[in-house]
């Protein structure tokens, strides 16, 4: 009889210290040295919830055992709880298992395999589930405690703070939030602009100061362009008047919890309470409209990047002969009548092979993409400038901070200023804090230069070679993924078609090739209702997927 084993731990500070998973192991093989098993493998879930069914080694210990010829007739898992925290789903599950003929044996829970046993285990479940819910209530009313005597309950903290240890508490570390001192100058700024402009311009809108800040050299925390939703949330979040507001929304949903269920914690200002109740009076009377960016997700090859030529408006999917027949056809003519746009309309098939032997035969050829990649090194030596000049700005602030300190203790030495005056500590604090400042600043922006590279040729025929075959070939959603890699539209009009490639993430795309396995990485998000505990969490940019 062969077997394999399962191991999960539900937190990363349980896989960082160890805790759980090599006991788990330990347990599974001696178990099955004890009962003549034959192991096969292990498999491990680390840092994931119980109640999470879409963990990456469950679903592939499952699919290793609905395949043909099997490997395996057991599975040894420590306790039921280790499985699954969802008595339901648990159950589902192991019905599936035992009808290929494989067999779920928990070590500390034993159960046999008839009626009496499964009522068991199904209770076991039960508690198990209920254990896990008991378990979340009580982790929701730690942190809320935690909240209530300020300290940050370990979420990134807010544009302008940084988070220090206050204290510890057994091995955990309790932390606070505290001013950062760069971030909150552009924090100020950020204010200053919406309240009163530069000086000539008035107060400025949202738009108004994001072009401000691009112009004038700032960069958000991670060195990248500041965006309009990020500018407004800074300016409509209570933390920068001193109140973080704690359980605001529904972690589960995302709606906005009652106001008697959120928590109002003190947290150091960046911003006067006078001034950011001004600051929001101006917003409302603006009226801002910011929305989402729009996640293009059609069940199409080109949903989202063909558009009509004659009038911008997108090209979506219409049929003919109860489906036989599909057809891009353009949605304006549609919505709005011949009198906006004749319309365009042009078999599906036909467009799909067309765009993609086009990007195939002529953009993914080495020679092609060599002169792209050339523009790019050009946009981003000049983006580079953008980099210089504000290290230019902070060198200079740095220098007159330098100065004016010189200044005043050479007036100290020649006699000039009294060293005991007390308004003097004031100064010489005041641009010692100044100086510091543009130190830190300029020692962040230096981190962020980066040496424009060049790629080498076979990287660049290894890439082509690779994107040739997966924009051709595979099923729609990995296809789908790679055209938007190397697309940013398609213009479109009776017989010919405008491909506009995005150059902006060429370089990025070539340098994620794996010279080793020939693939490219590719980004394909996940639909979901909601972003709760029963859904797999997705990296920044949804799921990695190689084909």
């Amino acid at each position: 009889m062969r077997a394999v084993g399962y191991s999960r731990v539900s937190t990363i500070r349980q896989v960082k210290e160890g805790l759980s998973v090599d006991d788990q192991i330990s347990h599974i093989e001696a178990y099955c040295d004890g009962n003549s098993l034959d192991f096969v493998r292990h498999y491990v879930d680390q840092g994931v919830s119980g109640t999470d069914e879409d963990r990456p080694e469950l679903q592939r210990l499952i699919a290793d055992a609905t395949v043909k010829p099997r490997e395996f007739e057991r599975i040894i898992v420590h306790s039921a709880s280790r499985l699954f925290r969802d008595s339901a789903v648990m159950e589902l599950t192991i019905r599936r298992l035992r009808k290929v003929g494989v067999e779920v044996v928990f070590i500390t829970q034993p159960t046999t395999n008839d009626a009496t046993g499964d009522l068991t285990r199904q209770v076991l479940g039960l508690i198990d589930e209920f254990t896990s819910k008991e378990t979340a209530k009580h982790v929701a009313r730690s942190m809320l405690a935690n909240a209530k005597l300020g300290f940050w309950n370990g979420a990134p903290a807010p544009y302008g703070y940084r988070t220090f240890v206050a204290e510890f508490k057994g091995k955990k570390q309790k932390k606070k939030l505290e001013i950062d001192p760069v971030e909150a100058r552009i924090v100020e700024q950020i204010f200053e602009l919406a309240e009163i402009g530069t000086g000539r311009s008035g107060p400025m809108g949202v738009k108004s100061i994001v072009n401000w800040l691009h112009d004038e050299g700032y960069k958000t925390r991670r060195g990248s362009f500041w965006h309009v939703q990020t500018v407004y949330l800074i300016l409509t979040s209570s933390t920068y008047k001193g109140v973080f507001v704690y359980n605001a929304t529904n972690s589960k949903t995302k709606e906005p919890r009652p106001l008697h269920e959120q928590l109002q914690v003190e947290c150091p200002a960046i911003i006067k309470p006078e001034k950011w109740d001004r600051v929001q009076a101006l917003l409302r009377a603006k009226n801002p409209k910011i929305s989402s960016p729009k996640t293009i997700s059609g069940p199409i090859l080109l949903t989202g990047l063909i558009r009509c030529e004659a009038c911008g408006s997108a090209m979506t999917m219409r049929t003919g002969k109860s489906g036989r027949y599909r057809y891009y056809t353009c949605s304006g003519a549609q919505a709005r009548g011949v009198a906006v746009c004749v319309g365009v309309s042009i078999p599906m098939d036909k467009l799909d092979l067309a765009i993609t032997n086009s990007l195939a035969d002529k953009v993914c050829q080495p020679e092609r993409l060599h002169q792209l990649f050339t523009e790019v090194s050009l946009l981003e030596r000049k983006a580079s400038t953008g980099i210089e000049r504000e290290l230019l700005r902070v060198e200079g602030e740095l220098a007159e901070a330098k100065q004016r300190l010189h200044r005043l203790l050479a007036s100290i030495e020649n006699g000039l200023l009294d060293a005991n005056d007390p308004d003097l500590g004031v100064r010489l604090k005041a641009v010692k804090l100044d100086r510091n400042i543009a130190i830190e600043a300029k020692s962040r922006i230096e981190g962020r230069m980066k040496k424009v590279a060049d790629v080498s040729p076979a990287k660049l025929v290894a890439f082509g070679s690779f994107m040739r075959e997966a924009i051709r070939y595979g099923d729609v959603p990995f296809r789908k993924a790679y055209l938007r890699m190397l697309v940013d539209w398609i213009d479109v009009e009776k017989g010919s078609a405008r491909i506009r490639v995005k150059k902006s993430t060429l370089r990025k795309r070539v340098d994620d090739m794996d010279c080793e396995t020939g693939k490219v990485p590719i980004r394909i998000q996940d639909w979901r209702t909601q972003h709760d505990s029963n859904v797999r969490p997705l990296p920044s940019e949804g799921n990695t997927l190689s084909s």
